[in-house]
């Protein structure tokens, strides 16, 4: 669901957007919301309110990305050769994967912090 929202910015990004639009064969209202999207995926954690923090902490790879990283991790570890769309794929995978640990393990931190979560036990 998409929400109409005018928004004034500066003569600099809109001048950026426009060369990657015409780059990408795009329009700027792609491009910017294509940024606002990626940024709001990267809002620090700790400014992020209570409910979307512990949802961070439950965060997950859906499902089909989890079967496909396991079936490629499979097939790599039991010595077959990649093809390069398989080779980029995994490293695709991979880079989520991680990126997501990241951000699931800052969020645990910032709601032990707030009182969230217990913290864990490390025995």
């Amino acid at each position: 669901m998409s929400k109409l929202v005018q928004l004034e910015v500066p003569e600099e990004i809109e001048r950026l957007a426009r060369e990657v639009a015409t780059h990408e064969g795009s329009n700027v209202e792609n491009v910017l919301r294509s940024w606002l999207e990626f940024a709001s995926s990267n809002i620090p954690i700790q400014l992020l309110p209570d409910n979307e923090v512990l949802k961070l902490c439950d965060s997950q790879m859906t499902s089909s990305e989890q079967d496909e990283l396991g079936q490629l991790l499979s097939q790599n570890s039991e010595g077959e050769v990649l093809s390069q769309s398989d080779r980029i794929r995994l490293d695709e995978l991979m880079q989520i994967y991680r990126g997501g640990m990241l951000r699931k393990a800052e969020a645990l931190k910032v709601a032990v912090l707030r009182g969230l979560r217990p913290p864990l036990d490390i025995a």
